[in-house]
């Protein structure tokens, strides 16, 4: 089988890679948040990063707030889902975020990590946005979504793709994508689109595992945590499948 084509969808444009793997996967959208300009100067600051540690870096803060959010998205998805597992951090998904947020490349990557794990990509210059507002714009691609349908953002796509992208979303939905690691980097210069942005501010997020497959809803829809995999021991929080870790770090294999 072959990996549908994955697309970038911003302000009516849409730019296609090609990658590799053993099955087909919607594709993992990037969000374009804000025209470039000479106001985004500081931005690195304004989000909480150390002026020393701006590059790969994100703030215990700003980790924390992306997390409870996906949370709080996954434990309010309608109709109800009976197996969504309760995401935590994940360092080493953080890790890989960092070295490819440090790349300053508007594109998805690196390929051979791509095949194993999801991706969300963000990008804003100009006026401050928190860090949560980056990922706030995923959620709201809900309403271009038909639960339980995959394919209903995107209907002729890769052929011919017309329609409001919705794969930040269900990617932040997908019930066994419980790990996370993002990471926030500015970019002195970026070229996005054609244009060269300055003090960019990208956000990567990394998942696993891999999430958006054709052919698969993001949950099974039912009563909450009824059907939670055995690992999970039958505990339930929040409507989502728990493991009772009080802490939100985790190391990924």
């Amino acid at each position: 089988m072959t990996l549908l084509h994955l697309h970038l969808y911003v302000t009516g444009l849409v730019f296609w890679i090609t990658q590799k793997s053993s099955s087909l996967v919607l594709p993992n959208a990037t969000e374009l948040l804000g025209p470039p300009s000479s106001a985004a100067a500081g931005l690195a600051s304004a989000i909480g990063v150390p002026r020393n540690r701006r590059r790969r870096y994100i703030s215990p803060r700003d980790m924390s707030a992306i997390l409870d959010y996906h949370n709080q998205v996954r434990a309010q998805v309608s109709p109800p889902a009976a197996n969504m597992e309760h995401m935590v951090w994940d360092e080493r998904l953080a890790r890989a975020a960092e070295a490819w947020a440090a790349r300053c490349l508007w594109d998805h990557g690196p390929p051979q990590l791509m095949k194993y794990v999801g991706q969300n990509l963000s990008i804003h210059s100009g006026r401050y946005r928190s860090v949560v507002d980056l990922v706030k714009s995923w959620y709201h691609e809900k309403q271009h979504y038909s639960f339980p349908q995959p394919w209903e953002c995107s209907p002729r796509c890769p052929a011919t793709c017309s329609a409001s992208v919705c794969s930040h979303y269900t990617q932040m939905v997908w019930a066994s994508s419980s790990r996370l690691g993002c990471a926030v980097n500015t970019c002195a210069n970026m070229r996005v689109w054609g244009s060269t942005w300055r003090r960019a501010v990208l956000l990567v997020c990394n998942y696993a595992i891999k999430g958006n497959w054709i052919g698969e809803a993001p949950y099974k829809v039912g009563r909450p945590c009824s059907a939670c995999p055995p690992s999970y021991g039958g505990l339930c929080s929040n409507n989502m499948c728990f493991t009772g870790l009080k802490s939100n770090r985790v190391s990924w294999f």
